[in-house]
């Protein structure tokens, strides 16, 4: 009774395709809050849209992974709705995570490409002729 969340979502969607369909439905409704920002469905979508085709003419699509390098921000989500937009997949990397620990993963994954924020780039230990945006 105290946790009675249960809902029912619609089966075999992808999780990028109910949040399209979301911006089409109500765009100005809130889609996402950090701190004191708010950002709606229709601008998460467009920035994710405008993110995936660039990842798209990177090279990612089936059984490209990215890597997602990026503070908890709206950056995180758009980063990830673009890779699932774009058919890749993605390796999340906290970047506190230690430096020797982020190398291990960005090897053992087999990463084509980082996303990232510029003031990260120092401190992560991005592989020789590992391509970043």
């Amino acid at each position: 009774q105290w946790n009675a969340t249960a809902r029912d979502y619609p089966q075999n969607q992808w999780v990028h395709h109910l949040i399209e369909a979301q911006a089409k439905r109500q765009p100005q409704a809130t889609a996402l809050v950090f701190a004191e920002q708010r950002i709606d469905y229709a601008e998460l979508n467009r920035r994710a849209n405008r993110l995936a085709h660039r990842l798209i003419e990177a090279g990612v699509g089936p059984d490209v992974r990215v890597g997602l390098a990026v503070e908890r921000s709206f950056d995180m989500v758009i980063g990830l709705l673009a890779v699932l937009k774009a058919g890749g997949g993605y390796v999340p990397l906290d970047p506190d995570y230690p430096r020797e620990r982020l190398a291990y993963m960005l090897d053992d994954s087999g990463v084509q490409l980082l996303l990232t924020q510029a003031p990260l780039l120092g401190q992560l230990p991005i592989p020789h002729g590992l391509e970043t945006l």
